[in-house]
Parts: C-alpha cells; sequence; structure tokens
C-alpha cells in the first residue's frame, strides 16, 4: 500500500540524476531531472502550506501539459491536498464554473494561454479566495498571485518549519483522496470521479505488469495531462520506472500547438507514444500524403509493401505462423527501402504507440503494424484509474483491447447481472484497488455504479478463449468521440423534446466520430398546424424546405445566439440531421415496455441513415432524404 508521493519520493531517491520532464525552451528542449522537479514540487508544496492549504482542500489545475503541471500537482499532494484537474477544452465558463462550485475548490492554478477564462468567473465565485498564476505578469489583478512568488515564499517555509512541511506530506494516506476528474457529463450535472492516492498506485502496478519500462524510455505526451489515460499511463508509469517525459511545446493557439507535434517528435526521438484515434488517423494521413508527394512508383511500392506486411502479420497473434514465414524476406525488403525511412520522421527510436480513449479502427492498427511501430489497443476508464487491459509487444491481437492487467477480476454480466460465459457478449464489470472511491457528492450515481465493488463501466464487451478482451461499444448510452471523450446523451435529447413542440422523440449518435448526429421525429400534428398557420403545403418544395429549415431553427437555440446556448457543450450539439418518416415504438421494438428507447436497436434499424449522416450533403438538413421523409410523415395516404 503506498500514495503517490511514497512513489515519486522512491523514485527521486533512486533515479535522482535521470531526466524526468523535457520542456522546450528558447528554440530548444531542456531537461530537468528528478532532483530539480522534487526541489521545485517541495518549494511549491511549502508556499502552498504557507497561504494556508490544509489537508482535504480542493485545488484547481487548468493548464497544458507542462513541467509546471506535474509540479503543481504533486505539490498539491504533498499538501495532503487534492488536485481537480481541468480539461483545457473546457470552453464555456459555465462549464469551469460548475467544476470549481461542485469540488467546492479554493483556489485554481492556471497558466497563461487559459488565464482568461477565470477573468469572468472571479467575481461569480466567491469561494475561490486565489487564482495563482503559472506565468509571471507585471500586474496581477485582485485575487491572482503569482507561482513565482509563492515559490519565494515556500524556501522560506522550508528554511524555518521543515519538520512541519515533513509532518504534513507522511500523514498522507493511501486512501487519502488525490484527484476529483470530472467527466463530460451534461453542463448541470458531470459527475467528479474521486481517484484516491491508492487507486493511482495501484494502477501502476498494474500497467507494469503489461509490459516492461525501462527507465530509458521517453515519451512525448501528446494528450492533455489530465485525460486519466496520459495521466497514469503516461506521467506516474514513467515515474515509477525512472523514466522521463517530454511535453508539447505550446503555441499561441491550440492549432498552433497541435502544428508543433510532429517537429516536437522528431526532436524527442520517443521510444513510445500515447494516442487516440483521431491523433492517430492524423498521423496515417500525413505518412499517406509524404508517400504520395514522391510520385506514382514510390506510392505504388509502398501500397505492395502494406499488402504484404498485413499478409504476414495476420492479427499478431498468428505473425509469421504457417505458410506466412516464406514472405519474411519480402517484409525485411520493404521496410529497409520504405517503412524505415517513416519511422525516422517519428524519431526513429518508437518501438509502438499505445492506443486508448476509445477503439482503434483495426485497419489503423494493421497500418502502423505494417509500418514496424505497431498501435496496440488498450481499453479504461477514467472510473478505474483508467487502465483494465492493453496489448503489449509481447503478447497481441490486433482488434482486441489486450489482457487483463494484474490484481483485476473482471466478468461479463447480462442486463440483470448474471455472469455470462467466455465468447458471450455483455457489460464489461471489474473490480480491483484501482476501481474509484467514488462519485464526488453524488451517492446515487455512485450506488448504481459500483455494487459490493464491482465497477458497471457501461461498456458492452468479451472475452476471447485466449484471454483477450474484446469491447463493442457502449452497453449503455454515453456517446463517445473520436478523442475519447464521453458524454451523455439523455439530458440534450430531454431538452430538444421538451422545449419544442415540433420534436416528438430524437436521438443523438456518436461512436467514436468526429462530430455527433441525430435521429428525430418530429410532431405530425404540430407541424401540419404550423402549415397551415403559414399557408404553406407540404406537397411543395417550399413548404418541405420550411418545415426543415424550422427544425433546424429549433435544435440551434442550444447553439451560440440561440435562446439555450449555455445548456450544453458545443461540440455535442449535432452537426447533422437525418429527419424521420416513423417513430420509434413498442410495436416496431424501438422502445422498451418502459417506453425508453432501445439505443442499440434504433442504431441498427436506421444504420443508413446514421451512415448517410456523416457525409457532406447530410449537413444541408434539406437534403433529398429529408424532404421525402417529411413528405411521407405529412402527407396523408
Amino acid at each position: 500500500m503506498s500514495t503517490i508521493i511514497d512513489l515519486f519520493e522512491k523514485s527521486a531517491a533512486e533515479y535522482g540524476n535521470n531526466t524526468l520532464m523535457l520542456e522546450k525552451r528558447g528554440g530548444e528542449y531542456r531537461s530537468a531531472s528528478y532532483n530539480e522537479i522534487k526541489e521545485a514540487v517541495c518549494e511549491f508544496a511549502a508556499g502552498l502550506m504557507s497561504m494556508g492549504v490544509k489537508k482535504g482542500d480542493r485545488i484547481a489545475l487548468l493548464s497544458e501539459g507542462r513541467n509546471d503541471w506535474v509540479i503543481s500537482e504533486l505539490a498539491i499532494l504533498y499538501c495532503g491536498a487534492v488536485n481537480v484537474p481541468l480539461s483545457v477544452k473546457l470552453g464555456d465558463a459555465s462549464e469551469i464554473k460548475f467544476r470549481l462550485e461542485h469540488s467546492g475548490s479554493r483556489m485554481i492554478i492556471v497558466s497563461k494561454n487559459h488565464a482568461f477564462k477565470m477573468e469572468t468567473l472571479k467575481k461569480e465565485l466567491p469561494k475561490i479566495e486565489k487564482v495563482i498564476l503559472l506565468d509571471d505578469t507585471e500586474s496581477p489583478g485582485k485575487k491572482e498571485v503569482l507561482y513565482s512568488n509563492i515559490r519565494e515564499e515556500g524556501k522560506k517555509f522550508l528554511r524555518e518549519k521543515r519538520e512541519k512541511f515533513n509532518e504534513r506530506w507522511e500523514s498522507v494516506t493511501p486512501s487519502d483522496y488525490a484527484n476529483i476528474c470530472y467527466t463530460s457529463g451534461t453542463t448541470a450535472d458531470p459527475k467528479g470521479i474521486i481517484l484516491s492516492h491508492r487507486n493511482y498506485t495501484a494502477n501502476v502496478e498494474q500497467a507494469r505488469s503489461l509490459m516492461d519500462v525501462p527507465e530509458w524510455y521517453t515519451t512525448l505526451l501528446i494528450l492533455p495531462w489530465d485525460h486519466s489515460f496520459a495521466h497514469t499511463a503516461g506521467i506516474y508509469t514513467l515515474i515509477s520506472s525512472g523514466a522521463s517525459m517530454a511535453s508539447v511545446e505550446t503555441g499561441k493557439t491550440p492549432m498552433e500547438t497541435i502544428k508543433n507535434i510532429p517537429k516536437n517528435i522528431k526532436e524527442v526521438k520517443p521510444v513510445f507514444l500515447l494516442s487516440v484515434p483521431a491523433l492517430a488517423k492524423n498521423f496515417r494521413k500525413n505518412i499517406e500524403n509524404g508517400v504520395r508527394e514522391k510520385g506514382k512508383i514510390a506510392e505504388t511500392l509502398f501500397r505492395a509493401g502494406l499488402a504484404v506486411a498485413y499478409k504476414y502479420n495476420g492479427t499478431g497473434w498468428d505473425k509469421g505462423k504457417g505458410m506466412r514465414f516464406m514472405l519474411k524476406p519480402l517484409v525485411k525488403l520493404f521496410d529497409v527501402i520504405l517503412f524505415r525511412k517513416v519511422r525516422e520522421n517519428f524519431g526513429g527510436r518508437l518501438k509502438f504507440f499505445i492506443g486508448g480513449g476509445a477503439l482503434l479502427d483495426i485497419e489503423l492498427q494493421r497500418f502502423f503494424y505494417a509500418l514496424g511501430m505497431p498501435m496496440f489497443q488498450g481499453y479504461g476508464l477514467s472510473e478505474a484509474s483508467p487502465i483494465i487491459s492493453s496489448n503489449s509487444e509481447i503478447k497481441h491481437k490486433l482488434g482486441s483491447s489486450g489482457y487483463l492487467v494484474s490484481n483485476l477480476e473482471l466478468k461479463i454480466c447480462d442486463e440483470d447481472g448474471n455472469t455470462l460465459p467466455t465468447g458471450k457478449k455483455g457489460e464489461i464489470v471489474v473490480k480491483g484497488e484501482n476501481v474509484m472511491v467514488g462519485y464526488w457528492n453524488n451517492e446515487e450515481a455512485t450506488a448504481s455504479t459500483i455494487k459490493d465493488g464491482w465497477l458497471y463501466t457501461g461498456d458492452m464487451g468479451y472475452m476471447d478463449d485466449d484471454g483477450f478482451l474484446y469491447v463493442l461499444g457502449r452497453f449503455k448510452s454515453l456517446l463517445i468521440s473520436d478523442d475519447g471523450e464521453k458524454y451523455s446523451p439523455e439530458g440534450i435529447e430531454e431538452a430538444f423534446t421538451e422545449n419544442s413542440a415540433f420534436i416528438d422523440q430524437c436521438m443523438l449518435y456518436n461512436n467514436q466520430n468526429p462530430y455527433t448526429v441525430c435521429l428525430l421525429v418530429p410532431n405530425k400534428e404540430k407541424i401540419k398546424r404550423w402549415l397551415s398557420e403559414k399557408n404553406l403545403k407540404i406537397e411543395t418544395v417550399q413548404g418541405q424546405t420550411a418545415v426543415l429549415k424550422m427544425l433546424e431553427l429549433e435544435i440551434n437555440q442550444y447553439r451560440i445566439g440561440g435562446k439555450y446556448e449555455r445548456m450544453f457543450p458545443q461540440r455535442w450539439l449535432p452537426s447533422a440531421i437525418a429527419v424521420l418518416d416513423e417513430g420509434f415504438t413498442e410495436s416496431n421494438q424501438l422502445l422498451n415496455s418502459t417506453l425508453k428507447m432501445v439505443r442499440d436497436k434504433i442504431t441498427a434499424h436506421f444504420s443508413d441513415r446514421l451512415e448517410n449522416l456523416f457525409t457532406f450533403e447530410a449537413k444541408d438538413i434539406c437534403n433529398k432524404r429529408n424532404m421525402e421523409a417529411v413528405r411521407e410523415l405529412l402527407i396523408e395516404k
């Protein structure tokens, strides 16, 4: 049993002179050792104590990945306080406000790129005592205090009250809370996942049971550092191993930061990278564009090399087996003349990616495997700290989410909670020391998610005979974007139907797609009355267009400038809408006996419409299929 502080202290003692952090400053990456980071952590923690931070206090952190992110979190933990890491993707002030109020945060630590988000909130949040600015400014505002000044106060505190400082961090126990990480629930009800020190240290131990992480490993942490995947698989697993991590060079805008990634990869020369589907697709696109620019011959050779490697590799589990061994010389040839050069663009040392957040398409997995830098799919969720399973260099099967971490129980359950045999599909349920404490100030949600110590993930999957876990999608109704972020659609769906007389039913859909879409069933009688009042006829193109534009306006009330603009995060509102000419009913089995939508059946029934929604023409609500649907729905037969 141990705390994150114990983990860090042990690694600092054992690997003190190793590089822990790499950060781009003055045009080049500069290293900071374990000892240097520890010194900064102690100074900042002591400074926070001198400001009156007590055990159990919540302090929020809003910053891009950088040395000070890790220093800040560790300093908070040394105080016995709880970090509330906030996503840099939070754009709406109301989203930040809810998390700060709900967590009861006393202070927030913020970088200059996100400090503006607090400007309007300082007056609205009287309980936020201080806004700690990571970057120096000549004129701090009211309530603002500089990180550098706190460090100076910390040095004084350590000189005068070192025993008191040591007494505080040594009093932290494995069961003490380390983080409250918020889900992307509706703005009115995101859930705060409470993770204890032991949740993290247990998951680090579990992660290291999947693969060896030598102290010479280095990674560039591309994902936001509050992301549970990057947090545990990156920061704490690397710290436990004496390894090092680099941050992406921060640009003036988020897009500029993203553009720095390829350059930073070449500079850092990572041994492995953590990725999500959106990044993987972007990497592939850049690789293929680069090959295409070299001309037709190069592109033809590249495609031939991929085809040979795909056949030889199989699913990894059966790589080179049977008659496939005959392809080995060809695989080596293509690697020498083509694929090795591609790997040089990733620094030349990259051994593998670990894919998480959302499921990677097996075609993407085959592609990177062929290039000699496989993308091993893993599975987890924040409520499990987050790692549950993963493929690895020594054991992998493409298409699966890998094998289980050590010291974790897993069962597959049906809707009634009964355990299903191997190969049967059901809800993934796990039990172990990595399972969260619960949801902050939300006993009802905790009770429905954790039962007798078992975490009900809400994900559907099965175990195969070889011990590999396959994750098939949501057992429940969460939307999952292509970067792995999850969101509950019910609040939006209820608002659409309750606030509009013209919308009878709707279902949002996003299963690792670039944007969310919507299946919408109009209220037939209300729309007929509206047409009559407007002296329009549904038989005409004018009438059909007017109905569709009116329905679009109803949805637009939730966008910026609309009546309900602050109700939901903009990214989860539908970018394309399919208007249906039939509703969800018990008779067509799209509603259950309690009149709740049966999402998997609706998805299957309207699979063609859903697929069409991700085409360019579907973004125009007055597309041909919608025009036909409103005509079919409203014309009397």
